[in-house]
């Protein structure tokens, strides 16, 4: 017996993927068009360019533009591509987001705005104005932990009324809010984080955004693969085996962004230095990061 699924506006496995630099810490779009043409490749239908995970606070909107470009000219159109515009500012957000749309990108990715923490009316406000600033269907992405600011469930129900706010990139971390939403919207749920990408998929979710895929994109998209095909123990089992790998590269306080650059410098990818403030992974964290990928790519 195989899933019924709900709509998927940008594909299933997605990859938040890094922004690779050169060695002196320029922007490297070479490098960004060839690990973007290997996770699509590898099984990513979707990436996620210019989200936290790829330094959007340290590259400039020329840097995220010609990102966007580069790789919709790699992958044309083998996969979509979600540019994450968020800000904490709403007129810079809708500069990114119209920037976004005359460089490829086929979605944004719009962030609860930071540190101001704006109560739930002016939230709303600011996600609809830049769903009317462009045509691009948007993803909200919910992150209290990083921005301070929840988008409550009633607010989620709200903003899914206008024709272009579709999907959701979840890391609440409230699994029952998530229900709520889920059960009374038709907006697309996916995973934003790693540990919850089978779990969240068994209730309906369109699929996920993945840190972990950047390193191995074939192993989450096969989690979401054998759910599909009905095979529930063995996509349980796949999830179970990504956990360790999943747990060191986003549960020991590095970023996510450190370590996958650390675990794609070793393997031969593109990748480079992390921008100031971020610090790249000492040889003790890197040398553990590698020991539990080549653990999981040798199961």
């Amino acid at each position: 017996m195989t899933s019924t699924r709900g709509a998927a506006p940008f594909g299933r496995t997605l990859c938040a993927m890094i922004t690779p630099f050169t060695e002196e810490g320029a922007l490297d779009l070479d490098g960004a068009q060839r690990l973007a043409a290997h996770l699509v490749a590898r099984g990513c239908d979707g990436l996620v360019l210019n989200g936290t995970t790829g330094e959007s606070p340290t590259t400039t909107d020329e840097e995220k533009a010609r990102l966007v470009a580069a790789v919709r000219e790699a992958v044309c159109d083998r996969a979509s591509l979600v540019a994450g515009v968020g800000t904490s500012d709403t007129r810079h957000t809708v500069e990114l987001a119209r920037a976004a749309a005359k460089s490829g990108a086929d979605g944004v990715l719009v962030v609860t705005p930071y540190y101001s923490r704006p109560p739930q009316e002016a939230v709303a406000a600011h996600f609809r104005q830049v769903a009317d600033a462009s045509d691009l269907p948007v993803m909200l992405y919910d992150i209290p932990g990083r921005t301070g600011t929840r988008i409550e469930p009633d607010t989620m129900v709200r903003l899914a009324d206008h024709p272009r706010i579709v999907a959701v990139k979840d890391c609440s971390y409230d699994f029952l809010g998530t229900l709520s939403v889920l059960r009374r919207t038709e907006l697309a749920y996916y995973a934003g984080c790693d540990e919850h990408v089978l779990a969240l998929y068994a209730v309906g979710a369109a699929g996920c955004v993945s840190t972990v895929a950047n390193v191995v994109p074939d192993r989450v998209a096969a989690i979401l693969a054998a759910f599909d095909a009905g095979d529930t123990t063995r996509a349980a089992e796949l999830q179970l085996a990504v956990t360790p790998l999943t747990e060191a590269m986003t549960g020991t306080g590095l970023p996510g962004t450190v370590t996958a650059k650390a675990l794609l410098a070793h393997v031969g990818l593109p990748a480079g230095p992390v921008r100031p403030p971020l610090l790249p992974a000492d040889r003790e964290a890197a040398e553990g990061l590698l020991a539990h990928y080549e653990e999981l790519v040798a199961a």
